[in-house]
């Protein structure tokens, strides 16, 4: 039973439910076809995570994002 876990930014950028759905089944679909997985059996699950838990090189995303517009300015 293969078990996929999707992580994604939340809040503003948090995927539709529409997307989420396609990820679910697109996700599936590749199991299915590459590792022969039966899709009945896969999990998939999609977690949304907020934006200040998310960190890169040491600084949140939102740090980094503050000083990438103050560098575009």
């Amino acid at each position: 039973m293969p078990y996929v876990n999707i992580k994604v930014t939340g809040g503003n950028e948090a995927p539709t439910e529409e997307q989420k759905n396609e990820l679910i089944r697109g996700v599936t679909d590749l199991l299915a076809g590459v590792l022969h997985k039966n899709p009945a059996t896969t999990v998939v699950v999609i977690d949304e995570v907020p934006m200040e838990n998310w960190g890169i090189g040491g600084e949140s995303v939102p740090v980094r994002r503050k000083k990438q517009a103050q560098t575009a300015d």
